[in-house]
């Protein structure tokens, strides 16, 4: 196994952790940069009110985008399992 290969996979595996990981951070963000904007303008100072809205969001968000994730992972599981039998030590 040369090292340009596991750069390579290194690159591929974490390329994969942010995009299964970056729908539901990108609704957690865009759920929190509102309540932080009504926040300022309504003058509340309630740490926890972000709390159940970004949760509720990123649940949404995995539910939507499940099957698209495991769709990923299940090709790069499927690509690491094909390269097995041509790895030499």
């Amino acid at each position: 196994m040369s090292q340009e290969m596991v750069v390579s996979i290194g690159r591929e595996a974490l390329t994969l952790t942010l995009m299964v990981s970056g729908p539901m951070l990108m609704f957690g963000l865009i759920i929190g940069v509102l309540i932080s904007i009504f926040q300022a303008v309504t003058q509340i100072n309630e740490m926890t009110l972000t709390f159940v809205p970004k949760i509720i969001a990123v649940a949404t968000s995995l539910l939507l985008f499940l099957p698209w994730m495991i769709n990923l992972i299940v090709d790069f599981t499927n690509r690491m399992f094909a390269i097995i039998p041509t790895l030499t030590s």
